[in-house]
């Protein structure tokens, strides 16, 4: 039997060169699935993505969605795209398994926990306190740069990394320290500063986009302090839920995280295409 993709759609196109098409799963012309495959918003043309993959209950587990995600790579060959991204949420374990399987590397996961009924304490001698605007510019430029750096590691180009870190903070930060439903802190231990927190209010509960523990003061548990200084700030605002994300390779973080409560709810994928 012979798995193909059958387009359902025109190929669309944008003026800056972004492309998206929707397809058919077939297996000798009888429909089995879906497929829809678009260059990256962020990463540009030169990158595509696996939006959706779906194969039928009947059909799984016989190699139909392993044909159509090399199939897909081929149509990413053709849009002159050099490498190819997939999201898969967390209970999708046979996705998991065909993405290891046809060489995509993670790149990072979000993991999320429900917030307790009462706010955690901190330990003795830590305070967190909110961040004075002499310190949110330098604080922001060491953001920016460290965040470049996590993104060049895990496959983007440096030229990708620094327009993705610009965006990204301009997006997320665009009154600066005054951005609204926005808590960046400082942390201190017996009156030292040892760590930052970048913590946001969004409509599906709160979110940690950065935390560090300053490199003088790191392995004495202040990270942990750090999130639940967050837990606090999130139970505060009204929060019952809170996410964050880790890339892939930092494994402190995930074992932090792990030990805390969270779990993953989406793992983000990659695979240069030769």
């Amino acid at each position: 039997m012979t798995t193909t993709l059958r387009p359902t759609e025109p190929l669309q196109r944008t003026a800056d060169g972004a492309r998206s098409r929707h397809y058919t799963v077939c297996v000798n012309s009888r429909p089995v699935g879906t497929l829809h495959l678009a260059t990256h918003p962020v990463f540009g043309p030169a990158v595509a993505q696996v939006l959706d993959l779906y194969v039928d209950g009947p059909d799984r587990g016989r190699g139909r969605g392993t044909v159509a995600a090399l199939a897909a790579e081929e149509v990413a060959r053709s849009w002159d795209c050099r490498r190819i991204e997939a999201t898969v949420p967390a209970d999708r374990q046979e996705l998991l398994r065909l993405a290891g399987a046809l060489g995509y590397v993670e790149r990072n996961r979000n993991l999320a926990k429900t917030l307790p009924e009462r706010p955690p304490e901190l330990p003795a001698g830590s305070v967190a306190r909110r961040m004075t605007e002499a310190e949110f510019g330098p604080w922001l430029t060491r953001a920016r740069e460290r965040y470049a750096r996590t993104v060049v590691e895990r496959g983007a180009s440096p030229q990708e990394a620094r327009a993705k870190a610009e965006r990204d903070h301009l997006a997320l930060l665009p009154g600066g320290i005054a951005t609204p439903d926005v808590l960046i802190s400082v942390l201190e231990h017996d009156a030292r500063q040892v760590g930052t927190l970048w913590l946001a209010q969004r409509s599906d509960g709160a979110y940690v986009y950065d935390i560090e523990v300053d490199p003088g003061h790191r392995g004495r548990g202040h990270g942990r302090t750090l999130m639940l200084a967050a837990e606090a700030d999130s139970l505060a605002a009204g929060a019952t839920r809170i996410g964050l994300n880790v890339f892939a390779g930092n494994t402190p973080a995930l074992r932090l995280y792990t030990s805390l409560g969270y779990t993953p709810t989406r793992h983000h994928l990659y695979k240069h295409l030769l």
